[in-house]
């Protein structure tokens, strides 16, 4: 019997180096070849180029007092300045504090305490989300501080505010002010700065939902982020000639690390074609920059696959690049491989506290490996999948898959019940997620954590919006389910038992959500009722809530 374990290769070498002392060795080496392309923004940076924003941003985050190991905050959709911040921050030694761009009062409020963020990086808008009057609404004490001077009753550490709009309000540092400070502190203060870090230190903090209803920050280190990217492009065998479509968003660890850190690894090309996912834009930006690689969600391909113009934009400079976040139908696969020309696509599978990559298909698999399973163990890592107690199941059988390696997170920031619950004592990362593994090592994903809501590549446990909207004052019970969809994946759907006397129907509580929660956690569907579906043990069976919901939501379709 042949043990559901396998061990990636170790053909290839681990980083040791810091990102900082990464990125000098890669502006050393490419440091006139392209860097970072901002389509929308109208900016280009050679490696040189890039270079001197991001040393002069990194005194200035030290002008502002940031020591080794304090949380900067950056709360923006995909720009040029959210490079910089990134490796400067790495650079100076402060940890990055990812904020999802689509995050409302609630949750930003969560995110800047738990991690005791000292100062926020923030755009001025983007979509719906007005970031500077949430900011002064959530801290009005900005309004009347001077910027590096705020004290706040609600974030007792933050102290202040860099805006990267034109005209900030009052309170907050412009970006160019920011860089202006960089005048005070030293070249040389930078350097010893950064060889006082450690590869092993934490640089970078990314919330996560939670099964408790609150996020945990995972807490990655140089090496656990620097090394993944170094990795994955390796499988896609990068070099500095390769160029590279980010329209996947930079907060995440697919953008800021299989992205950002990939091609800062090998020399290659950043290219943003916009601050959030358009696919005009993207294929616009893969065709006008003569694009090696494009990554993407599937729902993302397959919205560039059905827009109207593909056919006007030439993407024949594409050979590979990697979809992951969710199952590719195997007609998108064979879309994107002869109308993209991707034929060297990948598909990736992993999660933020593993850096996030711990599997990976190859450039020559088979079609069929691409669609059906997540791929083989990358270098260095290991796999295995386990029964309920713990023990290694035969090839071919479902169990809870776990990886082990140095992907794995430091812990979650501040939260070691919760990092104890993830990691156990061998270093085992469980992810939740059952699995089988073939003879030849390859897995495929049958299932995950039960309640886990994966829709448009995003990752929602129904416990954090359930406990939401618990506090709205007509509902007495809530529970949140997922259902299949087309275009994301999976839909929400909350069932609401209300309160005696109360009345509620689901445009008020739509209305409740927005601008509280993200509105990718906003229940599509809301359904009234006086009684949940029960075992005769009294536990509720969301199993029959599922079946319940996709069947009238289907007879719902069909009238309509």
């Amino acid at each position: 019997m042949t043990e559901s374990y396998t061990r990636g290769p170790r053909d290839k070498t681990l980083l040791t180096s810091t990102i900082g002392d990464a990125f000098d060795n890669t502006v050393a080496a490419y440091g006139e070849r392209e860097a970072l392309v901002a389509s929308h923004q109208q900016l280009r940076y050679s490696w040189n180029q890039l270079a001197e924003e991001v040393e002069r941003y990194a005194r200035a985050f030290m002008a502002l007092g940031l020591q080794p190991g304090d949380r900067l905050g950056i709360w923006a959709p995909n720009c040029a300045e959210w490079c910089i911040t990134q490796f400067a921050s790495a650079k100076m030694g402060a940890i990055l504090v990812n904020i999802n761009p689509a995050y409302r009062l609630n949750e930003l409020e969560y995110a800047l305490k738990q991690s005791g963020c000292r100062w926020l990086v923030c755009a001025d808008n983007f979509k719906t989300s007005d970031y500077q009057s949430m900011l002064t609404e959530l801290v009005p004490e900005l309004a009347s501080s001077r910027p590096g001077d705020v004290h706040s009753e609600v974030l007792p550490e933050l102290r202040g505010v860099v805006s990267l709009a034109d005209q900030p309000p009052a309170g907050f540092m412009s970006w160019r002010e920011l860089g202006a400070l960089s005048e005070s502190v030293a070249v040389d203060d930078l350097k010893q700065r950064q060889a006082g870090l450690k590869p092993d230190d934490p640089i970078n903090i990314q919330y996560t939902s939670g099964t408790t209803g609150f996020p945990k920050g995972a807490t990655l280190s140089h090496r656990n982020i620097l090394n993944n990217g170094y990795m994955v492009a390796e499988s896609m065998g990068f070099t500095e000639r390769d160029r590279l479509v980010i329209p996947v968003p930079l907060y995440h660890c697919f953008g800021m690390v299989m992205g950002n850190l990939g091609c800062m690894t090998h020399g290659s090309t950043m290219i943003y074609p916009a601050p959030g996912f358009d696919p005009e834009a993207t294929l616009e930006a893969v065709a006008s920059e003569r694009a090696t690689a494009l990554y993407g969600v599937p729902t993302m391909f397959i919205a560039e696959l059905g827009h109207p113009r593909i056919k006007e934009f030439d993407l024949s400079s594409l050979r590979t690049g990697i979809m992951a976040g969710a199952t590719c139908p195997i007609e998108v696969m064979r879309r994107v491989i002869s109308e993209m020309h991707m034929e060297e696509v990948q598909i990736a599978y992993g999660m933020t506290e593993t850096s996030p990559v711990s599997l990976q298909t190859g450039a020559d698999d088979e079609l069929e490996r691409r669609v059906s399973t997540v791929g083989r163990t990358q270098p260095h890592l290991e796999t295995k999948v386990v029964d309920e107690q713990g023990n290694t199941v035969p090839r071919g059988e479902i169990g809870e898959l776990c990886t082990r390696g140095y992907s794995v997170m430091l812990g979650y920031w501040n939260n070691p019940d919760a990092t104890a619950g993830a990691i156990d004592d061998d270093g085992w990362m469980h992810t939740g997620d059952l699995a089988v593994m073939d003879d030849a090592g390859y897995v495929r994903i049958v299932g995950r954590s039960k309640d886990m809501i994966i829709r448009g590549g995003e990752n929602i446990y129904p416990r954090e919006i359930e406990e939401f909207l618990y506090t709205h004052p007509a509902v007495v019970d809530v529970q949140v389910i997922g259902i299949p969809d087309d275009k994301y994946g999976e839909e929400i759907v909350a069932w609401v038992k209300l309160k005696s006397g109360e009345q509620a129907d689901a445009e008020v509580l739509r209305d409740y959500c927005k601008n509280r929660i993200a509105h990718f956690k906003t229940p599509r569907h809301f359904k009234f009722v006086d009684d949940f579906p029960m075992t005769v043990t009294g536990k509720i069976q969301k199993f029959r809530m599922r079946e319940i919901s996709i069947e009238e939501v289907r007879v719902t379709v069909t009238e309509s």
